[in-house]
């Protein structure tokens, strides 16, 4: 029988493939685990629960698909677009953005439904409002309501579930109050073309490209003051982007360049526009003259995107492609130049940029590759390993869609076709590529909650900002809600944690019920109050009562995160411990600003840890601990000997290390 007490202190090839169960000596077998579910890996070995998302608001029509765009005017002024079945509604500081011309009301009744007075209003049935700064009526207050009935100084409320809003048993109205409408615009992009919108933006404008719709750009002068136009493209000769079937599909901006290509007659074809004229392709020979280049191949393989770092990386169908020049400056009608450099092929899904490298998703959307630059262009190239090697299963089902969220751990973050989202850590300086997954809370049709859409925005004070667009079954009904992930930094007290999922959070004064919660009717949610864990509630009349009063609380759908470690790889008198029957009697988890956790050999069998002791009041939060915790191991003799540990309450939990105690006996 041999004793040993291996060190399981880096988990930074993240969750790892099924295929790689007998590689034990691989150091990244060391480094794996076989399961990371609703965890991020840090750069510097650990991994880290991660944070719940934030309720923002539903789309406008939550039958259809609807995507998110970032516009980034600059670090401190961002918004997310929220593009949906022929309309843009727009989003800033995690608010939904409205008209900003509120009507007073002037008086609600009693009444089912209730009905609301508002002088020459102006609105329309089915117009999304939201109410605010109503006199003794609060129930109404920062809400969102449907228009119903409406006359010409009266209206109706329905909730956005399509129930009239019965006022009888509603506190009398005073006085006061407001109603101002969703701010939105029309498009003319359908639901059904939204996944494969292009887009490119400079300033204050973003350019919008689709193969079936002109070239259109938005254009912003204020939070709510947006403008879609149709671009007017000038040139000599006049370039054939404005006539149908020649409307291009890609758009970038390169050196000053507002770049299109691959139209329907012209999938190889890319038009550059005149240096810093970007609606101008008039062509010549002059440096500064617009050009138009398309790509010598022995296949017609379309152009999927155009990537601009130092170089403008081309992924077309069949291979990819680098543009330069001849004479290592800028690109001109006379010096640019075009080199394949890899076969593998792109699939239709917009690639992320990290610092200079190009990450895209390789034909047949299971593989991700990393464009880089290795040595010099003429030498040694471009390379594009494959970043999913080890990780092949994780991406099955495909992935439609890239985010990359640089802070506070830099991740690139992709939707999978079964609505799971995968992240990836990516730090490349310290060879750290490690995927996990990320099931969010709540049901879709008796499965998973389906994340459809994700976008990123920059933060100057704090972390980069992730949204997304998650599909759910609620109240017998599909809804499509916006939601952000909170951050992971949130703060030294246990009361600041957020870990439910479209969630809502309350501070102020002490209570003992929670309202708001109109989103989630009929929804069984968890709820941290005071900084612990409280018994989950259901929702009722967007409301939960407490078994505690509390000053501080965050609400919403409970999730799961967990890890489970691959076999252990400890060795024996007679060489591997592979294969052989084991028993972990201890183990000691080095853990940072963590409480509360379940540790075991298996999912079904696990022991909690309690980070309580009798000296704290049971009225008080439990402090956040760092530090190790070491507790004997549940379980006997194990052929497949893991690890699992998990986080099923509302609370931190960050795993530095492992340090497992087993004896292998040898047969």
């Amino acid at each position: 029988m041999a004793r040993a007490a291996p060190a399981l202190s880096s988990f930074t090839a993240g969750e790892i493939s099924p295929r790689l169960e007998g590689r034990v000596n691989l150091e990244k077998y060391r480094e794996g685990l076989s399961d990371l579910t609703n965890m991020v890996v840090h750069p510097h070995g650990g991994v880290t629960r991660r944070p719940g998302t934030e309720f923002l608001g539903e789309v406008k029509f939550s039958n259809t698909y609807t995507r998110l765009i970032p516009f980034q005017f600059k670090t401190s002024d961002t918004y997310i677009l929220e593009f949906g079945q022929e309309y843009m509604r727009v989003y800033r500081n995690g608010l939904q953005v409205l008209v900003g011309s509120p009507k007073t009301i002037t008086g609600i009744t009693q009444a089912s439904p209730g009905v609301l007075t508002s002088n020459s209003h102006g609105l329309s049935d089915g117009d999304e409002i939201y109410i605010d700064s109503v006199g003794g009526m609060a129930e109404l207050n920062n809400r969102n309501f449907k228009v119903a009935n409406a006359a010409t100084n009266t209206f109706t409320l329905q909730d956005l579930f399509g129930n009239d809003i019965d006022t009888t048993g509603y506190t009398a109205f005073t006085s006061g109050g407001e109603a101002d409408k969703i701010y939105e615009i029309a498009t003319p992009y359908t639901a059904a073309n939204l996944p494969t919108l292009n887009y490119a933006q400079s300033a204050d404008v973003m350019y919008l490209v689709h193969p079936s719709y002109e070239i259109r750009t938005l254009s912003r002068t204020d939070h709510n003051a947006w403008t879609l136009a149709t671009a007017t493209i000038t040139g000599s000769p006049t370039p054939s982007l404005s006539s149908s079937n020649n409307y291009p599909s890609v758009v970038t901006f390169f050196e000053q360049r507002l770049v299109f290509a691959a139209s329907n007659n012209n999938p190889q074809t890319i038009w550059f526009s005149k240096s810093a004229d970007y609606l101008n392709f008039t062509v010549g020979t002059n440096a500064d003259d617009a050009l138009i280049y398309t790509i010598a191949a022995s296949q017609v393989n379309a152009i999927r995107f155009l990537s601009a770092t130092r170089i403008l990386m081309i992924g077309t169908s069949g291979g990819e492609y680098v543009l330069t020049t001849t004479n290592d400056g800028p690109i001109t009608p006379t010096t640019t130049q075009i080199r394949k450099y890899s076969n593998y092929g792109t699939a239709n899904v917009q690639p992320v940029q990290v610092a200079d490298v190009t990450l895209f998703l390789q034909r047949g959307n299971r593989k991700v590759r990393e464009f880089r630059y290795v040595g010099e262009v003429d030498t040694a190239g471009y390379q594009a390993p494959d970043m999913t090697i080890l990780a092949e299963h994780i991406t099955e089902g495909g992935i439609t869609q890239f985010a990359y969220q640089q802070e506070p751990d830099s991740v690139i973050w992709a939707v999978r076709g079964d609505g799971t989202l995968l992240g990836m850590t990516y730090r490349r300086d310290e060879q750290v590529v490690a995927w996990h997954k990320h099931i969010i809370g709540g049901e879709y049709d008796g499965g998973q909650a389906i994340v459809e859409s994700i976008a990123t925005l920059p933060n100057e004070t704090t972390e980069d900002e992730l949204y997304m667009v998650v599909k759910r079954t609620i109240d017998g009904t599909t809804k499509r809600y916006v939601e952000k992930l909170n951050v992971f930094e949130f703060g030294d007290q246990t009361t600041d944690a957020y870990f439910v999922d479209s969630g809502l959070e309350y501070s102020g004064a002490a209570v003992t019920s929670l309202s708001g919660l109109w989103h989630l009717p009929g929804e069984e949610i968890s709820v941290l109050a005071n900084g612990a864990s409280h018994p989950d509630r259901t929702v009722a009349d967007g409301e939960i009562s407490l078994a505690f009063s509390a000053t501080s609380a965050a609400v919403g759908y409970g999730y799961t995160s967990e890890m489970q470690t691959l076999r252990l790889e400890a060795g024996s008198v007679d060489g591997t411990s592979q294969g052989k029957p084991k028993r972990i009697h201890a183990i000691t988890l080095r853990l940072y600003r963590t409480v509360g956790l379940e540790v075991g050999p298996a999912a079904a069998d696990v022991d909690r840890i309690y980070f309580r002791d009798s000296s704290m009041s049971m009225d008080q939060a439990v402090p956040l601990f760092t530090g190790d915790k070491t507790v004997e191991f549940p379980g006997g003799f194990e052929d497949d000997d893991r690890i699992y540990v998990r986080q099923t309450q509302p609370l931190p939990m960050t795993v530095l290390a492992l340090y497992p105690r087993l004896n292998t006996f040898d047969l």
